[in-house]
């Protein structure tokens, strides 16, 4: 009895080291390999271990943020045109003269080694060159920097008919809108602001000072108040107040019917059509303007 109790103990031994259940049903733990301490259960788990390693899923790289319906990005570019633009606009937005490397380098352009875009930043009509100095500058419209400079630009346009763009005049001198607002507030300059947001638009020269010997003496606080106080009437009541006074609205006035013109004209007499006789080798012989008539029937 020891003898099959040693053997039956063995073959259970054998069957618990065994491991009979698939990876794909039950794969080995993270850990490592199953407890097994037996040959084949160590190379199963490996086996299980380099297949579950194989199975599992790809990590996705993260999506950049891109904007296709947008075109990308190239910088200056490589065309001779683009690359005007961009030196061009720096020195536009510099409001100071510069060195021709330093426009290249800053602007990432070959102006300093393309002779084709050299040749065409010399000759922009907005570039200004100083041969003494070697420096490029923009040219504004306007050429002032302090605030009695501009009023006098200012001045000198409204003389001629019309303001100037604040838009004009902050591209000429970057702090043309702060001496704006303080010119507005002397009574110096008239301003016209966006209905949006109240920014400046136009300014004009203001003519007639609120001073008493300039004849500009601000207007009294109780007329402004009867003068807002006042209501138009709605077009049926306007109408009604016009007939009452003796008034006619100019909308409602008939529009006179032009006559018809009515010119003779000159009745042309009827055009005799000259008949062309042909055969002419028979003339003489029969009558070529006389229908012809056949034998026997006349």
């Amino acid at each position: 009895m020891s003898k099959l109790a040693q053997d039956a103990a063995a073959f259970k031994s054998v069957l618990q080291r065994q491991n009979y259940t698939s990876w794909h049903s039950q794969p080995p733990p993270l850990g490592g390999s199953s407890g097994g301490s037996g040959g084949g259960g160590g190379g199963g788990g490996s086996d299980a271990a380099g297949t579950t390693s194989d199975s599992s899923p790809k990590k996705k790289r993260p999506k950049a943020n891109v904007v296709y319906s947008q075109p990308a990005d190239t910088g200056t570019g490589t065309n001779v045109n683009t690359q005007l633009v961009y030196a061009v606009n720096h020195l536009k937005s510099t409001h100071n003269p510069m060195r021709l490397q330093d426009i290249a380098i800053v602007t990432n352009t070959p102006l300093d080694t393309d002779a084709v875009l050299l040749d065409k930043f010399k000759s922009h009509e907005k570039v200004q060159y100083d041969p003494k100095t070697d420096l490029y500058s923009y040219k504004h419209e306007f050429n002032f920097r302090t605030k009695p400079a501009l009023l006098t630009e200012i001045q000198r346009s409204t003389r001629k008919g019309g303001g100037l763009s604040v838009r004009v005049l902050k591209e000429s001198w970057k702090d043309a809108p702060q001496a704006i607002e303080e010119l507005e507030k002397e009574g110096e300059v008239l301003v016209t602001r966006t209905a949006k947001d109240g920014q400046l638009r136009m300014v004009f020269y203001n003519e007639v000072k609120p001073t008493e010997e300039a004849g500009g003496m601000p207007v009294e606080d109780e007329f402004r108040d009867l003068w807002h106080s006042l209501k138009v009437p709605n077009d049926v009541d306007l109408l009604r107040e016009l007939t009452s006074e003796g008034l006619q609205a100019t909308s409602s006035e008939a529009v006179v019917p032009k006559a018809p013109s009515t010119k003779k004209k000159n009745k042309r007499a009827p055009r005799q059509r000259q008949v062309r006789i042909t055969n002419t080798h028979l003339k003489g012989e029969i009558d070529l303007s006389r229908d012809f008539v056949a034998p026997g029937r006349s």
